[in-house]
């Protein structure tokens, strides 16, 4: 699992200067609450308004980054407000955050700024349960919630902005049907369900801490699109949480809420937590557990019975998790993978049209954009696939499909590459044997995707052009493409429909 998160490719040390740059922008938002004489409790919630800024806002573009960013106020303190009115009443409290719950996953289908404003909203109803806020405590709550929004903002457009050379545009879910055929609205109700189960057991398990189950639901929930990829989300959050707590025993608990240390090591938390987001879960959860650790200890109350409370919550909401996607409009994984691999296909077939235009002379055509977007659909489907690819999955045989496929996808990513760096070689020409060979991928495609449907031919306007030996590089990337779409065919066609179903 450290293997994996230390030699997980960071392209541009995307990953690294985005570590770096949340552990500047969330350090300088304490700071500013310190040096304002702000209370732990409103510096604490600044902080995390700060981390949540830099952790969820993931708009294509820079400006729509600031327009969310701005808005998350508009959605944050309302439910501040909220959290602490309620504070004193256990059963209108809980019926509101339930109501965060479902408006938080449902704000999803407009994208990522719903998905950003809807985290932040939850997120600042957990944080009054865990900082136990009262009315009287608002206004510097804002005071630093507004100050950190703003020392994050500050340091990510002004500071230290960081873009892509070439940015990707975000993949979009696969459009659905409007009602509970939609996802969003599917997976809203699953999680307010399973958030309600996680803080009935909660406060059975602990009346005083049960917010970590409910919080441990949610976050499960986050980037997930079905059953399985729930049910292997919430056995890594488990893993997650009980080696943070082993860590929290050895280090948070001695140093009883030393201020010069936690800050330190509060600090190597955050820059872990970012890191490891995208290649492990599992460590990501394992410095949220530190962290959260840290943050007792500043407030007073840590103790080695409180991390064993905490690991108690993270099972309720696992297991609160689970049994909700298990029978609240549940969505299997073959529903969700064959969705995400049909685009993947039909992406490849567009970079192989788009790099034989480009070949041909055709200046508008660029194959990189779809390079970059086939990448991140992939990515979509290693998650989705993830179930069946976990150690622990007793599916052996669809375990092997699956593997055929995300291998024989891969490999189309690597040709699709190989054969955009050849079109954007200025010295590279038109061959009339491109047509053909562009055909026939389209082809190999479209027999995946839609068997018995007739293919339009993007590459018709080819059929006149001339052999040129400049083309030959194209060439064996087409071919190649060809054969890894054919390896394709088995997998996708086995016995049990698809080497996903019906997980």
């Amino acid at each position: 699992m450290l293997k994996r998160m230390l030699v997980a490719p960071d392209p541009e040390l995307l990953r690294l200067r985005t570590s770096a740059r949340a552990v500047l922008g969330i350090g300088l938002a304490a700071a500013v609450s310190y040096l304002l004489g702000h209370s732990l409790t409103a510096a604490v919630a600044g902080g995390l308004a700060a981390l949540l800024a830099l952790f969820t806002v993931g708009d294509p573009s820079v400006r729509r980054q600031a327009v969310t960013t701005a808005l998350l106020p508009a959605v944050g303190f309302p439910v501040l407000a909220l959290a602490a009115a309620l504070h004193g009443h256990p059963l209108a409290r809980d019926a509101a955050f339930l109501a965060v719950v479902f408006c938080g996953v449902y704000a999803r289908r407009w994208g990522p700024r719903g998905h950003a404003l809807g985290v932040f909203g939850f997120m600042m109803f957990f944080a009054t349960q865990f900082l136990h806020a009262v009315p009287e405590q608002l206004l510097q709550i804002y005071a630093s919630v507004a100050l950190a929004l703003a020392c994050a903002a500050a340091v990510r457009f002004a500071v230290w902005p960081i873009e892509r050379r070439t940015p990707p545009q975000p993949v979009a879910a696969p459009p659905a049907a409007r009602g509970l055929a939609r996802h969003t609205t599917r997976q809203a109700f699953q999680a307010a369900v399973a958030c309600g189960l996680a803080l009935a057991v909660g406060r059975l398990v602990s009346d005083e801490r049960w917010y970590w189950a409910v919080g441990t639901t949610w976050w499960i929930f986050v980037n997930t699109a079905s059953r399985g990829e729930t049910l292997v989300r919430g056995f890594r959050r488990v893993v997650g949480t009980v080696t943070g707590i082993a860590a929290g025993l050895l280090v948070a608990v001695p140093l009883h809420g030393a201020p010069a240390p936690t800050a330190v090591l509060l600090a190597l938390c955050v820059f872990g937590l970012f890191y490891s987001a995208g290649p492990s879960y599992s460590w990501m959860i394992f410095f949220v557990t530190v962290l959260a650790g840290l943050l007792y200890g500043l407030l007073g109350v840590l103790h080695p019975g409180l991390l064993a409370l905490r690991l108690e919550q993270t099972a309720v909401g696992a297991l609160g998790a689970a049994l909700a996607v298990a029978v609240v409009l549940p969505v299997t994984t073959h529903t969700a993978t064959d969705a995400w691999i049909q685009r993947a296909l039909l992406c490849v077939r567009h970079c192989a049209a788009d790099a034989a235009r480009r070949l041909a002379g055709d200046e508008a055509a660029d194959p990189a954009p779809r390079v970059a977007e086939l990448e991140l659909l992939l990515g979509r489907v290693r998650v989705s696939l993830a179930p069946l690819l976990h150690p622990i999955s007793p599916l052996r045989t669809r375990k092997g499909r699956a593997r055929q496929v995300m291998a024989a996808l891969d490999d189309c990513a690597r040709q699709v590459r190989g054969l955009a760096a050849v079109a954007a070689d200025p010295d590279a020409s038109h061959d009339a044997r491109l047509t053909a060979a562009c055909r026939r991928v389209e082809a190999a495609v479209q027999s995946l995707v839609a068997p018995g449907d007739r293919a339009d031919s993007p590459a018709a306007a080819l059929a006149g052009a001339p052999h040129h030996p400049g083309a030959e590089r194209a060439l064996a990337h087409l071919h190649d493409l060809e054969a890894a779409l054919a390896a394709l065919a088995a997998p996708l066609r086995g016995t049990s429909r698809a080497p996903y179903a019906k997980a």
